[in-house]
């Protein structure tokens, strides 16, 4: 059993920063990838940013030159730095893992989410 627990949400004005974090838990042989995705009201599930075991970064379009993501896999715990954040930032924030077991076998984890909210 994996459980991820995420941090660091809040409201922010536009403008701001907010740090998330998710700190993976429980037997924990190989990840592959780390990622955070988001949800706002109405709206499908996105990618928001991913980084590999080889500390290769992807980014969706809308948050690329704003948003960092970065993974210390000593802890197991993947981060995001939100800057310059926008009222179309809002959504509720899911951190996943992409892992595997000593057998090789693939699993996926989601976080319970966290809130963040852009407004004046």
């Amino acid at each position: 059993q994996v459980r991820l627990v995420e941090s660091g949400g809040g409201l922010v004005q536009p403008g701001g920063s907010l740090r998330l974090s998710c700190a993976a838990s429980g037997i924990i042989f190989s990840i592959r990838t780390m990622a955070w995705y988001r949800q706002a009201p109405g709206k499908e599930r996105e990618l928001v940013a991913v980084v590999t075991s080889g500390g290769t970064t992807d980014y969706g379009d809308s948050v690329k030159g704003r948003f960092t993501i970065s993974r210390d896999n000593a802890k197991n715990t993947v981060y995001l730095q939100m800057n310059y954040l926008k009222p179309e930032d809002t959504a509720v924030y899911y951190c996943n893992i992409d892992r595997t077991d000593w057998r090789g076998t693939r699993y996926i984890d989601w976080g319970q989410g966290t809130q963040v909210t852009v407004s004046s």
